[in-house]
């Protein structure tokens, strides 16, 4: 995912950070910047989770970062929602 570069990260982190926003139901509540936010902490964490599981991350391409994002984002939007409760 480090080779994407910047422009990259941001438009990947932030569709995956609106589709978990919408798939979490915390849409309503963040805004554009949150989602990219979203979704590049949480490219960060996926990324993290699935290494330490074995699977090799920096090589997969768009499609793979954007899951990866994409499953990231869920884990971390799941975690706020606990800890705000």
């Amino acid at each position: 995912m480090l080779g994407l570069g910047i422009i990259g990260w941001i438009i990947i982190g932030g569709l995956a950070g609106w589709i978990a926003s919408k798939f979490m139901g915390t849409d309503d509540k963040q805004g554009i910047p949150l989602n990219i936010l979203v979704g590049v902490v949480g490219g960060l964490l996926g990324g993290f989770i699935l290494t330490l599981v074995g699977v090799e991350v920096g090589s997969g391409g768009w499609f793979f970062s954007f899951l990866t994002c994409l499953f990231g984002a869920v884990i971390l939007l799941f975690i706020v929602g606990k800890i705000r409760k």
